[in-house]
């Protein structure tokens, strides 16, 4: 009889400075089967949840009480109570069904469910909130613990009242942070730490001196990315509207461009060149913004807007990815005949990178940025408000 094996990399902790726990990482999969391991109670309860049942503009999110409390499935997962958590355009996005074949086949990759078997879709990737059950393999967290995370976007999602995350997708919230101005870093903080870390390959020891541009300053992205950049010694240009210069500077931004006064393009162009763009916006901006970095000099464009769940939902899974592959592949040989690289970034969940951030965030190098907070009940205005556009910051959805 053949019984698969269950391989399990169990979770070190080694001692930091001060004796301060350090995450060594965690990894479990099953060779042969998809086997679950469940350490919850069997009792079925159930929760508040602020859903969609099938995608479509905001009418369609409905608050209901009947959603069934998520549970532990696998050995490294943790049970959050939700304190608070907030929007990302991602959540828009999803709500009216982008990527919904891409995450269709993240969630289920075996197809052994029917179409539509994500609804009732919970939305919200951001958390802060209390650990209330660990799994089996949990070590680096405890029940009691405060902590904040950034789900996955084909995981269920955080406007409810309990969400289950990954202990490798979680980290302790800083102390001197409430529940809400946590909650408005993770999703744009792993976001940007993707583009200007692992794609673009900034660091710490690396970053004094360089010229970088932030197309779209203003928004939790940018923001973040401002206050990360300035830590380590860049130089940063930001584009924005001229009502935000202020909070831009505020924020340490060295020079900021508006982009309504005249051709944005212009006025970057009289700008000395740059050794790092990254791009918030994407469409037409990648026509020229490539041309404002230094050639020869290892100088990098990197896009967090990419056509990549644009082109399997509108061709599927296999010829999206192909196309999406031949397109980036282009691009990146194109842009290296003179001497630039270009680069496409995505969200990665990663609860070590988030470990760096808060470090950061408790040496107060970097601050959460949030625009307006909304009680649960609430959630259809903040996601019209969040539609409105031109945000200085996160909306967080409060449950406290």
């Amino acid at each position: 009889m053949f019984l698969p094996k269950l391989y399990l990399v169990r979770k070190k902790v080694a001692s930091g400075p001060l004796g301060k726990p350090v995450r060594m990482g965690i990894n479990v999969f099953v060779k042969g089967c998809c086997r679950k391991i469940t350490t919850s109670s069997c009792k079925q309860t159930v929760m508040p949840a602020w859903v969609i049942d099938e995608y479509g503009n905001n009418n369609l999110l409905r608050l209901t009480k009947n959603i069934l409390l998520p549970i532990i499935h696998y050995p490294n997962e943790v049970v959050i109570k939700v304190h608070a958590c907030s929007l990302n355009p991602i959540d828009i996005s999803m709500r009216n069904g982008y990527g919904a074949v891409a995450l269709r086949m993240k969630r289920d990759p075996l197809h052994l469910n029917p179409a539509g078997s994500e609804f009732p879709l919970i939305l919200g990737r951001d958390v802060s909130g209390v650990i209330v059950e660990t799994g089996l393999d949990v070590s680096y967290f405890k029940p009691g613990d405060e902590v904040c995370a950034a789900v996955p976007p084909w995981k269920p999602g955080t406007l409810a009242e309990f969400v289950v995350a990954s202990a490798n997708e979680v980290a302790q919230k800083p102390k001197a942070l409430s529940h809400s101005q946590a909650a408005a870093l993770p999703f744009v903080a792993l976001s940007t730490w993707s583009a200007l870390v692992n794609t673009g390959g900034l660091r710490k020891d690396n970053c004094r001196g360089k010229r970088v541009l932030i197309l779209g300053g203003s928004g939790g992205i940018g923001t973040f990315a401002i206050q990360l950049l300035k830590a380590w010694g860049a130089h940063v240009t930001a584009t924005c509207t001229a009502n935000a210069f202020s909070f831009l500077k505020d924020l340490g931004a060295d020079h900021v461009v508006d982009y309504q006064a005249q051709s944005v393009e212009k006025q970057l162009k009289e700008q000395e060149l740059f050794d790092f763009v990254l791009d918030n916006v994407g469409g037409h901006t990648e026509k020229w913004a490539l041309n404002l970095l230094k050639p020869w000099s290892g100088a990098t464009y990197v896009t967090l807007v990419t056509p990549f769940m644009l082109n399997v939902d509108r061709l599927g899974v296999a010829d999206g990815m192909f196309r999406s592959g031949a397109t980036v592949g282009s691009k990146i040989l194109k842009h290296l005949s003179r001497g630039v690289h270009y680069r496409w970034a995505l969200f990665i969940p990663s609860g070590p990178s988030l470990d760096e951030i808060m470090e950061l965030v408790d040496e107060r190098k970097i601050q959460p940025i949030v625009e307006q907070i909304f009680p649960f009940s609430e959630v259809p205005q903040a996601f019209l408000k969040m539609e409105g556009g031109h945000a200085r910051g996160k909306t967080v959805i409060s449950r406290d």
